[in-house]
């Protein structure tokens, strides 16, 4: 009889790097550390730049065809979703708003469940998030 293989913790407390893919980097770099305001960390040898936020890195990547994405690639949790949609617009972000048969936001924000979410894409076509726990 095999015994169980041993859970493996290598992944436990590893550095997570979402990737991006941007058409045009200069144009994605200017909205990430400018209107989002992330902290660079830099380019990188393979063509790649990196930011920080928190404890994640974002790396945004050249890629001819930019992003077919249909659900959010990134979602940044908020203490209160209203006063960051209000920095972010104060900075040029552009939220979306939706009106559908079972789903419906207000200045903004949709209430899921246990959470408020609110939408907007990056100039290359990701669709980006913030979320609030309701507590």
């Amino acid at each position: 009889m095999n015994a169980p293989a041993p859970r493996s913790n290598v992944l436990k407390g590893t550095q997570i790097s979402c990737m991006l893919p941007v058409i045009d980097l200069e144009r994605a770099r200017r909205f990430y550390g400018e209107q989002l305001g992330l902290e660079a960390v830099g380019a990188k040898a393979s063509g790649k730049f990196v930011y920080r936020c928190g404890g994640t890195e974002v790396a945004l990547f050249p890629k001819p065809g930019g992003t077919k994405a249909t659900h959010s690639t990134l979602s940044f949790q908020v203490k209160d979703i209203v006063a960051a949609i209000r920095a972010l617009e104060a900075r040029g972000v552009v939220f979306a708003d939706y009106d559908l048969p079972g789903f419906k936001t207000v200045d903004h924000v949709a209430v899921l469940g246990s959470e408020k979410a609110a939408w907007f894409q990056d100039p290359e076509g990701n669709i980006l998030c913030l979320h609030e726990d309701i507590v």
